[in-house]
This record gives C-alpha cells, structure tokens and sequence, in this order.
C-alpha cells in the first residue's frame, strides 16, 4: 500500500476496481439516500464512495478523518455475514480508520440520526 492514507493492494486493484464500478453505478437505495445527504450535511469533509481500502471496497471514506462508513442491507443478519463483517472492520481498524456500520433500515428511517452520528464521530477526531 501507498504511504500516507491505506489504499487498494496493487495486485488486486484491477478486479476490485471494477467491482468498485459497477457499485457507484448501483448503490443501494440507502447507499444513495446517505451519499447525497452527506454531500449536503457534512460537504465539508470529503467523503467518497466505493474507495477501495485493501481488498475491500468502503461504501463511504473520509481519508482525512480515517473514518470508513458502511451500509448494511438485510444479508449482512446472517453468522456467515456478520463474521466476514468483523473480520473486515479489524482490517480496517488494524490500517487506522474507524468504522461505522448503519443498517439500510436506520437511513431510511431516521437519516438525520446517521448523519448526527457521522458527524459526532468526526468532530471528536
């Protein structure tokens, strides 16, 4: 990985890049939903979408805030899932950034909670 922030790992970035893609072309309704009230609520930090971090794929970042933001729909209740989901946060966690999950239902129920807790999160770092 480059120096500075923790990137994608060279020898996968091609195939994950494309996944990466087909992703921002795709989001989930709750994926759009948070992307756009964060260009709205909180434009001063600079979010992105889909960044690869390692072999994974980050549905938000803010790299000057190391704090990773994820959209979890429906699948993500199963063992198999949520053990996969705490591996992956380690991994983050272990290249320095924070991590946030957010179930689809919490942003489309209460979006102004998520972006409370988003925010919070950032101006405590």
């Amino acid at each position: 990985m480059a120096e500075g922030y923790k990137t994608a790992y060279p020898d996968t970035y091609a195939t994950t890049r494309e996944y990466a893609k087909k992703n921002r072309m795709f989001p989930t309704q709750a994926e759009e939903k948070l992307w756009q009230a964060l260009r709205k609520y909180l434009s001063e930090h600079r979010f992105r979408r889909q960044h690869i971090i390692g072999d994974y794929i980050a549905d938000f970042v803010c790299l000057r805030k190391m704090l990773v933001i994820e959209v979890d729909g429906g699948y993500h209740n199963t063992c198999e899932q949520q053990a996969e989901d705490r591996t992956r946060t380690l991994q983050l966690e272990h290249f320095g950034y924070r991590v946030l999950r957010f179930t689809n239902d919490e942003v489309m129920g209460d979006l102004q909670h998520v972006i409370n807790k988003i925010a919070k999160e950032i101006n405590n770092h």
